[in-house]
């Protein structure tokens, strides 16, 4: 068991992670649809005096079109492939906090980059709290489905365990409470490298 703590009531579990991740890494925000990756990521970016990049943002930003689009013309396989160009230029950068997409994690290369590369921040949430977020969101391709609770249990069976593979840290609660504790996460992540550069 990793031990868990709580930040800003909301309960934390922080594993042994990568030794050769320290302050000058990037912070890589992965999660579900709806988790709040891009919410605490501004707020962890901004208390944290980094560059913030939205992955998908990033994405429609250099294609000139949004998601949608480029799913209906490229098909799921296009779109993951301007994604793992993406994640991997992101991986050579420094001092970013960069919220990825819910389906990043799929590819293999992504996950040993954002490993290798980083610190992996996971938000969990659950099934019932995306789908309150996503109630108005009709843009997301993976989710147009005529059952969309249905659609979002399968996406977590699939991807939570990859979210849970790479993370360094797991966040539980609503985007709400997180986005709260975001000081204190900060605060957390800073103390450690703090310590780490001593003991260098």
């Amino acid at each position: 068991m990793y031990p868990s703590y709580s930040l800003g009531g909301v309960p934390v579990r922080m594993r042994c992670y990568n030794p050769l991740v320290n302050a000058k890494n990037n912070i890589y925000l992965v999660g579900m649809p709806g988790a709040g990756k891009t919410t605490v990521g501004r707020q962890l970016a901004r208390r944290m005096q980094r560059s913030f990049i939205d992955a998908d943002h990033e994405i429609e930003a250099r294609t000139g079109v949004r998601i949608p689009l480029i799913f209906d013309i490229e098909g799921e396989q296009g779109f993951r492939d301007r994604e793992a160009k993406v994640i991997a230029e992101l991986a050579a950068e420094s001092n970013l906090v960069v919220a990825t997409g819910g389906g990043a994690v799929l590819d293999s290369t992504n996950r040993c980059l954002l490993h290798a590369h980083g610190f992996v921040l996971y938000l969990a949430t659950s099934v019932a709290h995306q789908l309150h977020r996503l109630a108005r969101d009709g843009k997301r391709p993976l989710l147009q489905a005529p059952d969309r609770r249905e659609r979002l249990e399968a996406m977590a069976q699939l991807r939570n365990p990859l979210y849970e593979e790479i993370s360094d840290m797991t966040v539980h609660g609503s985007s709400i409470a997180v986005a709260q504790a975001a000081r204190q996460i900060a605060a957390q992540l800073e103390t450690r490298w703090q310590r780490s550069a001593v003991a260098a």
